[in-house]
This record gives C-alpha cells, sequence and structure tokens, in this order.
C-alpha cells in the first residue's frame, strides 16, 4: 500500500463523514462488471481486495478509498473501416450517398455489435482522506483521473468541497528559482532529471535525465528564459518524487529503510501487512505534504 502518485485536494470544510456512513453511501454505487452492451463500467471497490469486507478502510482516523474501471477496448481504425465498408455498401444499393446522420447510426450499431466480444481493460485508483489535516489525496497520475474519483464521491455524498492545492507562488517559478540560486530549502535536495520549457508560447522544450542540473549548459537554459517545469526532488532521503508545474507530485518513491520500518508485521497476514504500510505510509505523507507546500512558498488560503 504505498502510493505512486499525488493529486493533492484541500478541503474547504471540515470532512465530517463517519467512516460507517461513509461506508453506506458507497454502496449504491459498488462497482459491477460490464454487461455485454456496457462500454465502460466505474464503481467502489474493497480496497483490500479479496482479502478486505468493506469499501473504507481506516486508520488512525485516516480513510482510504479505492474505484475500479473497466473500459471495452474498440479500435477505432476498425470501427472506422466497418462504418466505411457498409456505408459503401448501402450507397451503391440505395444509389445515393449516406448523410452523416445515417452514418453516425451505423457507427453506434457496429459499436453495439462488437462489444459483447470486446476485450476489457481494468484499473483502479485509490484515495485517501485526511480530516484532521484536511486533505484529500489521490493516487493518480493525471489530474483528469483524480477528478473522476472526485466526481462519483460528490455524487455519493451529495456535495465534496474540496479544491486542488493551491499555492502563493506558481511552482514553476520557485523550481526554476532553485536551480538558478541554489537556494533550495533544508530538507530537499535536487536530483538528477528535469524539463525545462520557454516562457515564449512556442518556444522549446529541453528534458535530461542523468544530468547534472547545476552545471553550465543547464544555468545557459535558465538564462534564455526558460522555465522548470518538472523537477526530480528527493525529501529527508525518505522520499523521491517528480515535481510538476502543476503541483501534481509522480513518481514517488519511498526508501527501502522507511519501508522497512514494517518487516516485523508478518507478510503472510496481507490485511495486517497492508493496514500498517497505509499507517506508515500516511503517516509520512502528513509531514510530507506541509513541509513541500512551505518550501514552496505556502499555500494560498484564498484560492
Amino acid at each position: 500500500m504505498w502510493f505512486k502518485n499525488l493529486q493533492i485536494y484541500r478541503f474547504t470544510r471540515p470532512f465530517e463523514h463517519t467512516i460507517e456512513a461513509l461506508e453506506n453511501t458507497l454502496t449504491d454505487f459498488e462497482f459491477a462488471p460490464c454487461g455485454s452492451q456496457d462500454v465502460s463500467k466505474f464503481g467502489w471497490v474493497k480496497p483490500l481486495g479479496k482479502f478486505g469486507q468493506t469499501l473504507t478502510h481506516g486508520a488512525d482516523g485516516n480513510i482510504l478509498l479505492c474505484v475500479k474501471k473497466e473500459e471495452k477496448m474498440l479500435p477505432g481504425p476498425v470501427i472506422k473501416d466497418m462504418v466505411e465498408e457498409r456505408a459503401l455498401a448501402l450507397e451503391e444499393t440505395q444509389g445515393r450517398a449516406l448523410k452523416k446522420k445515417e452514418k453516425d447510426a451505423l457507427k453506434e450499431d457496429i459499436i453495439m455489435e462488437l462489444l459483447p466480444r470486446a476485450f476489457s481493460r481494468t484499473s483502479q485508483t485509490f484515495a485517501w482522506i485526511s480530516p484532521k489535516s484536511d486533505l484529500l489525496v489521490v493516487d493518480a497520475s493525471s489530474a483528469k483521473k483524480a477528478e473522476e474519483l472526485i466526481a462519483l464521491l460528490r455524487k455519493c455524498l451529495g456535495s465534496l468541497p474540496v479544491v486542488p492545492l493551491s499555492l502563493t507562488t506558481p511552482p514553476e517559478l520557485t523550481m526554476t528559482d532553485w536551480l538558478n540560486e541554489g537556494n533550495i530549502p533544508a530538507g530537499f535536495n535536487i536530483e538528477d532529471e528535469a524539463e525545462l520549457r520557454s516562457a515564449l508560447e512556442h518556444g522549446g522544450i529541453i528534458r535530461c535525465k542523468q544530468q547534472d542540473l547545476t552545471a553550465e549548459e543547464i544555468k545557459a537554459h535558465l538564462d534564455a528564459d526558460k522555465l522548470v517545469t518538472k523537477l526530480a526532488l528527493n525529501w529527508q532521503e525518505n522520499v523521491s518524487f517528480i515535481l510538476g508545474e502543476d503541483m501534481g507530485v509522480k513518481r514517488v518513491k519511498f526508501s527501502d529503510v522507511l519501508r522497512e520500518e514494517n518487516e516485523d508485521v508478518d507478510g503472510d497476514d496481507f490485511a495486517a501487512r497492508f493496514d500498517a504500510d497505509f499507517a506508515l505510509m500516511t503517516g509520512e505523507l502528513e509531514a510530507f505534504i506541509p513541509a513541500l507546500v512551505e518550501a514552496l512558498g505556502g499555500e494560498d488560503k484564498k484560492a
């Protein structure tokens, strides 16, 4: 149970739902597999999977949720070819060109015909609610994917007063200053990966890996008005990550030293190990997120 990405949201009002009330609410939107004519399905599943009994998992006041998405895989080129083939046959038979509306209807018929035979792709997304920190954190690589989970949770609860974490200074300006001036706050270290983008509308993009970011060649790009839009960082030697200009935290890796704190937990007891890892992870993130916000110049409470 270790998040790999952090999309961070702030509650604008305290989250006051009990875990029991939340469990009852989520039940109405539990995941069900796609039927023969379903393109996709989206709903809540047990965070502990087959080892769990509930749609919520709590530890030390924290709440863990998980949604599952199933999508039928229908290749666009295949559908396009079938539409064109059938449209051509109809046009030859009827002696006229089909209208767009008729081709759209053909496409819908073909999709319905292919759905029962289509392969499915499934994915799961976890979310952590921290009522005491007024945080909602989604393990998603994009804000769009996180918003899907939030939209479903909002539908369940009727309302969900959360907004993306907002800073007083745009992250790209602060990260650029870190590389320019070498003044990164204590506890954080710059690693060897970054993305630099020109401030101009059609300017260049520089992506580098395994690169000394203090080198003169990087400084030359910064002097040419490029901004740091992604930066590899490490916090307290416990968490390494890529920070983006949108405040998305990706490719999160927790150190082996941190993970080994739970080595004394019985590895054969999945639920116990899951619970211990969740508690350890959330405890670390409850310290990391405020430290990151402070390092970036502080939160914009007016946003």
